[in-house]
């Protein structure tokens, strides 16, 4: 947006610009200041460091999120994952991260502060399901995967992530990922899984991830763009 960006008169002259993510809104952006080509290289799974392990009753719950404090991210916390503790007072939620000691949380959402990195497989495996809420930036752009997302997935979650453009082209709607557009329709994925459809679906989850999207498969597309660069 400001035409004496520095970086923006330079755009025309690189070969190939690799992007942390944005589908195609982002490439078409690029292409529109000159770009000669934008390839977005996404978030993925190391599945070395991310996968199953035993689970841990520190981390039993209906409904566990993971996310720091953030005043980006603070209202959507609230709208999908606070107003879902709302409407079922009967299940139990876990809240991970930095940030949430002094806020007004619903009775049945345990706040349990930073969980260190060896913990997180153990997070993402033990709860029924886990949610993840992208910050709005990323959620407007859409095809912006967290991390977590595919970090959760890797260890066999059941994830529910909240709507973002291009979601389906890195988990199946339904199949391997749960999707919804606000609190109300996280509490009715709740309410309605069978512990039987939760392990279906962080099962194919993870088979999707390890096929298709690990750092494994990021290092070779990057690879190839750098080659063809070359060319």
């Amino acid at each position: 947006n400001d035409p004496a960006d520095a970086f923006r008169g330079q755009i025309p002259q690189f070969d190939a610009i690799l992007t942390y993510g944005g589908g195609p809104p982002v490439v078409e952006a690029y292409a529109k200041l000159g770009a000669r080509r934008c390839v977005p290289i996404y978030n993925a799974c190391d599945p070395d460091t991310h996968h199953a392990v035993e689970l841990d009753e520190r981390f039993a719950c209906d409904l566990a999120l993971l996310a720091n404090r953030l005043p980006d991210r603070e209202a959507r916390i609230d709208a999908f994952f606070f107003e879902a503790a709302r409407l079922l007072p009967d299940k139990s939620f876990l809240l991970g991260g930095n940030g949430w000691h002094d806020a007004d949380l619903p009775a049945n959402v345990r706040a349990i502060g930073h969980v260190a990195p060896p913990d997180h497989n153990a997070f993402n495996c033990t709860p029924r399901v886990v949610l993840n809420v992208n910050r709005q930036s990323m959620a407007r752009y859409g095809w912006s995967p967290a991390t977590r997302v595919f970090e959760a997935a890797g260890a066999g979650a059941c994830l529910v992530t909240d709507a973002w453009r291009g979601i389906n082209e890195f988990l199946e709607p339904d199949a391997e990922v749960l999707v919804a557009d606000d609190g109300a329709a996280v509490a009715e994925h709740l309410a309605s899984l069978t512990d039987d459809d939760a392990r279906r679906i962080g099962s194919a989850a993870k088979s999707k991830v390890l096929a298709s999207h690990t750092y494994e498969h990021r290092a070779e597309l990057a690879e190839s763009e750098l080659l063809r660069a070359m060319t």
